[in-house]
């Protein structure tokens, strides 16, 4: 059997276009029949149009590659014996919180309070926060919440915001569940050293907080370009969380939940000791950031997962020589680098650099435009392209087949 050509970017942009379409898994999304995925709509008069009808800028999610990604997760973690914990502040979507869990998450992770409240509010309860507690108000809010869903997790990095939780734990009458967040590097974490240790020993002494385990994410190992080179900083970087977790289960304490990495890391982490599940977040949509960074199998583009998420945007200007105007500029794609990549076209350099515009410069095109003329985008980095928007257009087959809210778009505190 003759092997195929490698994809780089070039020829990715051509074929994710409509030939790109034969990757698509037909069929219900996790498990949601056609009528179903309609009951969560928010504005029935506009299923079954085309995605070129909706008024743009447009953040469009394709049903069927989506759905692929969430499969392709959960059969690659099985072989590597680990599960999936998707961080939910990628999509901020309850619709997509419950697909992933439908399609085996064990469940979701959220960056902030407010993300927390919101899925659980939909019915999620499986939620771990991996961000800190640390002010009066959200410790109260944290327990609140601990009190209406008993699976509701928080992350500690701070021996006295440990005893600030147990004393807002007692008062609230529960015993909340508490995992460490170890550091790897400096962003956020206690240092993986004997103070991680200590801290952790003083939660399992603490008689209203229940320690649960270790959670320790390295953010900037999930953009580092190649994956060989990925695969050796990611797990020089990881051998200290390591250790910590080994000190932890030596000294009789619970280790049940050993959590990180992310998309860039996925096939990586699970070589780690120990690990239980991965945060991977991005996978289900993919982004430019992502997709620049290569994989096993390909060091140019990440092909392990399909794009999912677009922004459709219309031709305003097409005056100037090779040079195009669209009505999606940062409000609508944020100032996040690389530019988006316009779909079907090779060459085109997409700068959201205006608050209201898009500007396009190009040597070729595959096509001439006109004003009116509609073109796809892939996203620089879904994360806050996603929170820029009150919903997202669920496509099946160009057409629309739901309008999903987000939710949680906002939520920030």
């Amino acid at each position: 059997m003759r092997s195929l050509p490698p994809v780089s970017r070039r020829n990715f942009l051509v074929t994710s276009g409509a030939g790109a379409a034969g990757l698509c898994v037909a069929g219900s999304a996790g498990g949601y029949s056609a009528a179903e995925m309609r009951g969560f709509t928010a504005d029935d008069k506009l299923i079954g149009i085309s995605k070129w009808e909706i008024d743009t800028p447009a953040l469009c999610v394709d049903i069927d590659k989506l759905s692929q990604n969430i499969a392709t997760m959960k059969t690659k973690l099985a072989e590597m014996k680990v599960a999936s914990r998707p961080h939910a502040k990628t999509h901020k979507c309850p619709t997509i919180a419950k697909m992933q869990l439908a399609g085996g998450s064990i469940g979701i992770c959220t960056a902030k309070l407010s993300e927390a409240e919101v899925f659980s509010t939909h019915g999620i309860e499986s939620i771990l926060m991996t961000t800190s507690n640390v002010s009066p108000n959200k410790i109260r809010r944290a327990m609140q919440l601990r009190l209406t869903n008993p699976k509701f997790i928080q992350a500690v990095d701070f021996p006295p915001n440990a005893r600030d939780l147990n004393d807002a734990a007692r008062e609230a009458g529960v015993v909340a569940d508490v995992v460490i967040d170890v550091a790897v590097g400096t962003r956020s974490g206690i240092p993986a050293d004997d103070r991680a240790l200590e801290l952790a020993q003083l939660v399992d002494k603490l008689p209203h907080l229940k320690l649960r385990g270790v959670i320790s994410y390295d953010g900037g190992a999930q953009h580092i370009k190649g994956f060989k080179n990925r695969l050796e900083q990611t797990l020089n970087h990881f051998a200290p969380s390591v250790a910590i977790y080994e000190r932890m289960k030596r000294a009789g304490l619970n280790t049940e939940i050993f959590s990180g990495g992310g998309t860039g890391t996925y096939n990586i982490l699970p070589k780690a000791p120990g690990i239980t599940d991965l945060q991977v977040g991005s996978y289900i949509f993919m982004d430019c950031q992502y997709l620049e960074i290569g994989c096993e199998s390909n060091e140019e583009v990440f092909t392990d997962f399909t794009p999912s998420l677009t922004v459709v945007s219309t031709v305003l200007n097409t005056y100037f020589p090779n040079s195009i105007t669209t009505d999606a500029g940062a409000k609508a794609l944020t100032l996040n680098k690389p530019g988006p990549w316009v779909v079907g076209e090779k060459s085109f350099a997409y700068n959201a650099g205006s608050d209201e515009f898009g500007v396009i410069k190009y040597e070729t095109a595959g096509r001439s435009y006109k004003v009116g003329d509609k073109l796809e985008l892939i996203v620089p980095h879904c994360d806050p392209v996603v929170n820029e928007y009150d919903q997202m257009y669920a496509i099946r087959g160009d057409r629309v087949e739901a309008v999903w809210p987000i939710a949680a778009r906002g939520r920030s505190q």
